[in-house]
Protein backbone atom coordinates (compact mmCIF):
# COMPACT_ATOMS: atom_id res chain seq x y z
CA UNK A 1 0.00 0.00 0.00
CA UNK A 2 0.88 3.55 -0.77
CA UNK A 3 0.84 7.58 -0.09
CA UNK A 4 2.03 9.39 -3.03
CA UNK A 5 2.67 13.43 -2.14
CA UNK A 6 3.01 15.05 -6.02
CA UNK A 7 4.13 18.28 -6.99
CA UNK A 8 3.78 20.41 -9.94
CA UNK A 9 4.81 23.48 -11.89
CA UNK A 10 8.01 24.17 -9.05
CA UNK A 11 10.59 25.77 -11.94
CA UNK A 12 11.02 28.39 -14.07
CA UNK A 13 13.48 28.33 -17.20
CA UNK A 14 16.77 29.32 -15.08
CA UNK A 15 15.73 26.50 -12.27
CA UNK A 16 16.32 23.40 -11.91
CA UNK A 17 13.83 21.26 -12.61
CA UNK A 18 10.49 19.45 -10.53
CA UNK A 19 12.29 15.96 -10.80
CA UNK A 20 15.33 17.54 -9.13
CA UNK A 21 12.84 19.17 -6.44
CA UNK A 22 10.64 15.70 -5.90
CA UNK A 23 13.96 13.89 -5.24
CA UNK A 24 14.85 16.39 -2.38
CA UNK A 25 11.64 16.32 -0.98
CA UNK A 26 11.65 12.95 -1.00
CA UNK A 27 15.19 12.36 0.40
CA UNK A 28 13.93 14.66 3.38
CA UNK A 29 10.66 12.28 4.08
CA UNK A 30 13.26 9.11 3.71
CA UNK A 31 14.47 10.52 7.20
CA UNK A 32 11.39 9.66 8.69
CA UNK A 33 9.02 7.54 6.33
CA UNK A 34 9.90 4.43 4.23
CA UNK A 35 10.34 5.96 0.34
CA UNK A 36 10.13 3.46 -2.39
CA UNK A 37 11.40 6.02 -4.95
CA UNK A 38 10.03 8.98 -7.17
CA UNK A 39 8.34 9.18 -10.85
CA UNK A 40 7.56 11.64 -13.55
CA UNK A 41 4.67 11.61 -15.37
CA UNK A 42 4.22 13.56 -18.59
CA UNK A 43 1.28 16.08 -19.09
CA UNK A 44 -0.52 17.92 -21.78
CA UNK A 45 1.77 20.16 -23.88
CA UNK A 46 -0.29 22.58 -25.48
CA UNK A 47 0.07 26.42 -26.08
CA UNK A 48 -2.97 27.32 -23.53
CA UNK A 49 -0.69 24.95 -21.04
CA UNK A 50 2.18 27.59 -19.38
CA UNK A 51 4.74 25.17 -18.36
CA UNK A 52 8.80 25.25 -18.10
CA UNK A 53 10.10 23.01 -20.58
CA UNK A 54 8.22 19.66 -20.61
CA UNK A 55 5.15 20.26 -18.59
CA UNK A 56 5.75 17.23 -16.25
CA UNK A 57 4.77 16.68 -12.35
CA UNK A 58 6.51 14.20 -9.88
CA UNK A 59 5.28 11.65 -7.62
CA UNK A 60 6.83 10.49 -4.50
CA UNK A 61 6.11 7.27 -3.45
CA UNK A 62 6.11 5.74 -0.10
CA UNK A 63 5.64 2.27 1.09
CA UNK A 64 3.08 2.96 3.96
CA UNK A 65 -0.92 2.48 4.87
CA UNK A 66 -2.79 4.73 6.84
CA UNK A 67 -4.03 8.00 7.31
CA UNK A 68 -2.53 9.11 10.45
CA UNK A 69 0.58 10.51 8.74
CA UNK A 70 -0.40 12.17 6.15
CA UNK A 71 -0.80 15.76 7.30
CA UNK A 72 2.89 15.31 8.93
CA UNK A 73 4.12 14.27 5.36
CA UNK A 74 2.21 16.81 3.51
CA UNK A 75 4.03 19.68 6.24
CA UNK A 76 7.37 18.03 5.27
CA UNK A 77 6.81 18.56 1.59
CA UNK A 78 5.48 21.58 2.14
CA UNK A 79 8.27 23.36 3.91
CA UNK A 80 10.73 22.19 1.66
CA UNK A 81 8.83 23.22 -1.43
CA UNK A 82 8.41 26.47 -0.06
CA UNK A 83 11.97 26.37 1.33
CA UNK A 84 13.19 26.63 -2.83
CA UNK A 85 10.35 28.53 -3.97
CA UNK A 86 11.27 29.98 -7.55
CA UNK A 87 9.83 33.49 -8.45
CA UNK A 88 8.12 32.54 -11.54
CA UNK A 89 6.87 29.40 -10.67
CA UNK A 90 3.08 28.00 -10.30
CA UNK A 91 3.86 24.93 -7.40
CA UNK A 92 0.91 22.89 -6.23
CA UNK A 93 1.26 20.14 -3.99
CA UNK A 94 -1.17 16.97 -2.80
CA UNK A 95 -0.80 13.89 -0.64
CA UNK A 96 -2.86 11.01 -0.84
CA UNK A 97 -3.30 7.43 0.73
CA UNK A 98 -3.99 4.81 -2.34
CA UNK A 99 -7.55 4.39 -1.19
CA UNK A 100 -8.68 8.10 -1.67
CA UNK A 101 -7.50 7.82 -5.20
CA UNK A 102 -10.66 6.50 -7.20
CA UNK A 103 -11.34 6.08 -10.97
CA UNK A 104 -12.80 9.70 -11.02
CA UNK A 105 -9.31 10.55 -10.11
CA UNK A 106 -7.40 8.32 -12.42
CA UNK A 107 -9.91 9.54 -15.14
CA UNK A 108 -8.47 13.48 -14.47
CA UNK A 109 -4.83 11.72 -14.76
CA UNK A 110 -5.28 10.62 -17.87
CA UNK A 111 -7.30 13.64 -19.41
CA UNK A 112 -4.31 15.87 -18.24
CA UNK A 113 -2.37 13.88 -20.55
CA UNK A 114 -4.69 15.11 -23.56
CA UNK A 115 -6.79 18.11 -22.34
CA UNK A 116 -6.74 21.13 -21.08
CA UNK A 117 -7.96 21.47 -17.45
CA UNK A 118 -8.70 23.86 -15.30
CA UNK A 119 -7.94 24.82 -11.46
CA UNK A 120 -11.68 24.56 -10.54
CA UNK A 121 -12.09 21.14 -11.65
CA UNK A 122 -8.69 20.14 -9.95
CA UNK A 123 -9.95 21.67 -6.49
CA UNK A 124 -13.40 20.22 -6.65
CA UNK A 125 -12.28 16.89 -7.15
CA UNK A 126 -9.52 17.24 -3.95
CA UNK A 127 -12.47 18.37 -2.10
CA UNK A 128 -15.04 15.29 -2.89
CA UNK A 129 -12.14 12.86 -2.25
CA UNK A 130 -10.86 14.56 0.94
CA UNK A 131 -7.55 15.15 -0.59
CA UNK A 132 -5.44 18.20 0.49
CA UNK A 133 -3.93 19.91 -2.08
CA UNK A 134 -2.36 23.35 -1.97
CA UNK A 135 -1.09 26.06 -4.62
CA UNK A 136 2.30 27.23 -2.71
CA UNK A 137 2.07 30.82 -5.06
CA UNK A 138 2.20 32.16 -8.03
CA UNK A 139 -1.14 30.84 -10.60
CA UNK A 140 -1.31 28.46 -8.30
CA UNK A 141 -1.87 26.15 -11.77
CA UNK A 142 0.39 23.60 -10.50
CA UNK A 143 -2.73 22.05 -8.20
CA UNK A 144 -3.57 20.58 -11.71
CA UNK A 145 -0.39 18.68 -12.64
CA UNK A 146 -0.53 17.78 -8.54
CA UNK A 147 -3.96 16.14 -8.89
CA UNK A 148 -3.14 14.19 -11.95
CA UNK A 149 -0.02 12.76 -10.97
CA UNK A 150 -1.71 11.38 -8.03
CA UNK A 151 -3.97 9.09 -10.71
CA UNK A 152 -1.38 8.66 -13.13
CA UNK A 153 1.24 7.43 -10.01
CA UNK A 154 -1.79 4.79 -8.41
CA UNK A 155 -1.77 3.00 -11.89
CA UNK A 156 1.66 1.93 -11.82
CA UNK A 157 1.50 2.21 -15.55
CA UNK A 158 2.60 5.37 -16.42
CA UNK A 159 5.81 7.45 -16.58
CA UNK A 160 9.36 6.21 -15.51
CA UNK A 161 11.00 5.97 -12.37
CA UNK A 162 13.44 9.16 -11.70
CA UNK A 163 14.60 7.39 -8.39
CA UNK A 164 14.30 4.01 -6.90
CA UNK A 165 16.79 1.63 -4.60
CA UNK A 166 20.45 2.97 -5.96
CA UNK A 167 20.09 3.28 -9.70
CA UNK A 168 20.71 7.07 -9.40
CA UNK A 169 24.33 5.36 -8.28
CA UNK A 170 24.92 3.91 -11.44
CA UNK A 171 25.99 6.25 -14.00
CA UNK A 172 26.79 5.06 -17.89
CA UNK A 173 26.79 1.05 -19.24
CA UNK A 174 26.05 -1.24 -16.09
CA UNK A 175 25.95 -5.00 -16.33
CA UNK A 176 22.32 -6.84 -16.13
CA UNK A 177 23.15 -8.22 -12.51
CA UNK A 178 24.10 -4.72 -11.03
CA UNK A 179 21.08 -3.20 -12.41
CA UNK A 180 18.74 -5.54 -10.58
CA UNK A 181 21.01 -5.51 -7.62
CA UNK A 182 20.18 -1.47 -7.34
CA UNK A 183 16.53 -1.86 -7.32
CA UNK A 184 15.30 -3.04 -11.28
CA UNK A 185 12.42 -5.83 -11.06
CA UNK A 186 13.57 -6.69 -14.40
CA UNK A 187 14.83 -5.68 -17.66
CA UNK A 188 12.61 -6.29 -21.09
CA UNK A 189 13.74 -5.45 -24.81
CA UNK A 190 10.41 -3.54 -26.64
CA UNK A 191 9.96 -6.41 -28.54
CA UNK A 192 9.20 -8.35 -25.60
CA UNK A 193 12.56 -10.36 -24.70
CA UNK A 194 13.45 -11.02 -21.01
CA UNK A 195 16.79 -10.04 -20.77
CA UNK A 196 18.90 -12.01 -17.77
CA UNK A 197 22.63 -11.16 -18.72
CA UNK A 198 25.11 -9.03 -20.07
CA UNK A 199 25.89 -5.32 -20.35
CA UNK A 200 23.71 -2.53 -20.51
CA UNK A 201 24.84 0.72 -22.60
CA UNK A 202 23.59 3.78 -21.47
CA UNK A 203 24.96 7.74 -21.57
CA UNK A 204 27.90 7.99 -20.08
CA UNK A 205 26.52 10.36 -17.36
CA UNK A 206 23.00 9.46 -16.91
CA UNK A 207 21.63 6.86 -14.77
CA UNK A 208 19.12 4.38 -16.69
CA UNK A 209 15.25 5.32 -16.16
CA UNK A 210 12.44 2.00 -15.25
CA UNK A 211 9.28 1.97 -15.82
CA UNK A 212 6.39 1.50 -13.29
CA UNK A 213 4.59 -1.69 -14.85
CA UNK A 214 1.97 -3.32 -12.78
CA UNK A 215 4.01 -2.92 -9.43
CA UNK A 216 7.07 -2.90 -10.78
CA UNK A 217 10.11 -1.37 -11.95
CA UNK A 218 10.86 -2.49 -15.40
CA UNK A 219 13.67 -0.99 -17.51
CA UNK A 220 13.53 -1.29 -21.52
CA UNK A 221 16.09 -1.54 -24.05
CA UNK A 222 16.71 -1.60 -27.51
CA UNK A 223 19.31 -3.96 -29.82
CA UNK A 224 21.44 -1.42 -31.52
CA UNK A 225 24.49 -2.23 -33.40
CA UNK A 226 24.63 -5.44 -31.88
CA UNK A 227 24.17 -3.44 -27.70
CA UNK A 228 21.60 -3.37 -25.29
CA UNK A 229 20.84 0.08 -25.25
CA UNK A 230 18.76 1.37 -22.64
CA UNK A 231 15.51 3.26 -23.37
CA UNK A 232 14.16 6.50 -21.41
CA UNK A 233 10.25 6.15 -22.26
CA UNK A 234 7.62 9.06 -21.26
Amino acid sequence: MTIFVCMDDTDNLNSRGTGRLARAVAEELAKTYPVRGVTRHQLYVHPDIPYTSHNSCGVIHINMDGYEHLDDIFEIAREEMLDDFIDGSDPGLSVANHEQIKPSLIAFGKDAQQLVLTQEKARTLAKNLKIRLEGLGGTEDGVIGSMAGLGLALTSNDGRFLQIGSIRELIGPQTVSALINAGIDDIYTLDGRRVTSGTIWNEETKSVKPCPVNEKAILFVEEVDGELRAVKRN
